[in-house]
Formats: C-alpha cells, sequence, structure tokens
C-alpha cells in the first residue's frame, strides 16, 4: 500500500517539476527574442543618424525595462518590477514572469505529492507555500553572498580609485580603470556605470543606479561623497581614503560583534533542533504515539501551529542578535 502511494507522488512531482522548468525555459527564450527585437527597433533610428540627442540615447539605454514582456507584465503588476530589481540583485538574468512560473510550478509540484501522500489539504498548503519559497530562498541566499564579496572588495576597490586619481586621471577614467582592473563583483558594477555614462546617461544617474543595484550603505556613501565633491570641491582622493577606512573599521566591528553574539547564536540553534531532535527520538521509541500528530486532524494543526511558532521563535532571536553597523 505504501508503495502504491509513493510511486504515483513522485511520478506527480517529477512530472510537475519537469514542466514548470519548460515553461520556465519558453517563457525566457520569448522575453530574450522579445529584448532583441525591442534593441534592435530602438537601435535603428541610431544608426540611421535620426538620435543623437542624449535623451534619446537614455531612452535606448532604458528600452529593456520598458519594452517587451516585461514591460507589459510590469504594467499588469506594478510590484514586478521591485522584483526584477531583486533578481538583477542575485546576479540571475531571469525575467519576473520566469520567477513567478517557477514560484507557482515548484509550489504545486511539492503541494500536490504531499496531497497524494498525506491526503490532507492542510499539508497540502504548508507544503504549496514551502515549494513556492524555494525560488525566493535561492535567489535572496545568491543575492547575500554577492552582497557579502562585494563589500568585502570594496574597500580596494575604492584604493585602486584613489591611487588612479591621484595619478591624474578623472573620476570617470577612474572608474574605467577599477572596471578593468578591479576585484570582479565591484569591478561589473562599476564598468556598468562607466558604460552607462559613456552611452550618454549623466553621470549624476549612472552613480545613482549603480547605488539602486546594490543597495549598500557603504556604496551610497561613496555616491553622496562623490556628487558633493564635484558640486562644491574639495579634495576627492582625501575623501575616498577616508571612506575606504571607514568601510574598513566597519568589518572590523562587524566581527567583533560575531564574537560577542556567538552565544546568543548557538542558543538559537540549540532551541530550533531541540524540538526536532526530541521528536525524532519520540519516534523512534513510539512511533505510533508519535504518529497521532499526522494521522489525526487536530494532531495536523497542532504541527502547523508549531512549526509556524518555531520559525518565528528562530526569525526573533536571529533579529535580536543581528546587529547592524
Amino acid at each position: 500500500m505504501t508503495e502504491s502511494i509513493w510511486l504515483p507522488a513522485v511520478l506527480v512531482f517529477v512530472a510537475a517539476v519537469f514542466l514548470t522548468l519548460a515553461t520556465a525555459m519558453i517563457s525566457e527564450a520569448i522575453r530574450s527574442w522579445s529584448r532583441r527585437r525591442e534593441v534592435a527597433r530602438r537601435v535603428k533610428p541610431v544608426l540611421s543618424g535620426q538620435v543623437r540627442r542624449g535623451g534619446d540615447v537614455h531612452d535606448l539605454v532604458k528600452a529593456e525595462e520598458d519594452g517587451g514582456l516585461m514591460g507589459l507584465a510590469t504594467r499588469l503588476v506594478p510590484g514586478l518590477r521591485g522584483l526584477g530589481g531583486f533578481l538583477e540583485q542575485g546576479r540571475l538574468d531571469w525575467g519576473p514572469q520566469t520567477f513567478l512560473v517557477l514560484t507557482l510550478g515548484l509550489g504545486l509540484a511539492l503541494g500536490l505529492t504531499v496531497l497524494l501522500m498525506a491526503g490532507s489539504l492542510l499539508w497540502f498548503a504548508v507544503a504549496a507555500m514551502l515549494g513556492a519559497a524555494l525560488p525566493y530562498f535561492y535567489v535572496s541566499n545568491r543575492r547575500k553572498k554577492r552582497f557579502k564579496q562585494f563589500e568585502e572588495e570594496f574597500p580596494e576597490s575604492i584604493d585602486l580609485l584613489t591611487r588612479a586619481i591621484r595619478a591624474g586621471h578623472p573620476l570617470t577614467s577612474g572608474m574605467g580603470m577599477v572596471a578593468d582592473e578591479g576585484p570582479p563583483e565591484v569591478a561589473a558594477e562599476f564598468r556598468r556605470a562607466f558604460e552607462e555614462q559613456r552611452f550618454g546617461i549623466p553621470f549624476e544617474e549612472a552613480l545613482l543606479g549603480m547605488v539602486d543595484r546594490t543597495d549598500l550603505v557603504d556604496v551610497r556613501i561613496f555616491a553622496i561623497a562623490v556628487l558633493v565633491q564635484r558640486e562644491v570641491g574639495g579634495n576627492l582622493a582625501e575623501i575616498l581614503d577616508n571612506l575606504a577606512h571607514t568601510v574598513r573599521r566597519r568589518f572590523y566591528l562587524r566581527r567583533q560583534l560575531r564574537i560577542y553574539t556567538a552565544q546568543g547564536r548557538m542558543t538559537g540553534y540549540a532551541l530550533g533542533a531541540l524540538p526536532i531532535v526530541v521528536g525524532f527520538v519520540l519516534f523512534l521509541l513510539n512511533r505510533e504515539y508519535v504518529m497521532l500528530l499526522f494521522t489525526h486532524m487536530v494532531g495536523q494543526v497542532l504541527v502547523v501551529l508549531a512549526v509556524i511558532l518555531q520559525i518565528l521563535g528562530v526569525l526573533w532571536i536571529r533579529n535580536i542578535i543581528n546587529i547592524d553597523i
């Protein structure tokens, strides 16, 4: 009986996952074709000499955001524009519609699998929410790792920019040097800002675009320092030296805080693992006693509430020990 339940459940899960991936690939292919077509349409007036103003070139650079299927999706659901930025921060070339396809597909795949195995709508809802959260957690984890690497590489890039300015190079040329010779994560952002201002976007807007894409305090301070210096003047090299020193000190303080909050983190890990370990031990000692939580309706409700409260407790402890500086 168990094998007859497991086999259809596994087949449904595999079929749903493959269908989701196929739909996502088709969506990406359509988005790529639409993007190429839209960019070609925008480039044609430039090649023919009809577009010469910086504002028109600026519109050309922004064509990808407003044209094709992505533009249609963001017009129908305005919140998807922020989702596109979230995916870009995770260094993923997905469209918002692809992310939604993966979210809905994985949610249904895991939910239907659990429904066939447990036969409970409550567990179907829990599994569907967990499956739908998988793409978000994946992108969020990539975004977190990228930002961490960016923060570690940023002081070195500021030092490189400072040396270029002291050697007599203008700021834009120094940013080009960082794009060519800097650490990979920071170099990618500086290269995009450098290329945008070369294509006609005002320097201030290109710099603020880098701030929006990274969403880091250090980059925001860097942009403010550069923009203020361009307005009122001053020794930019000295300002950037002080900024690099400040960023390194923040890293030192952050490591010190991790040492001071180590006991709180270990407490959170222990409290989070304790119910799971105790439940597993009770399952080994008295299986029938524990299975009432999964076979009886009241037990299922209690398990769901326990999982929700456990997640809230872990997040609460994490918020207490996560001191941002």
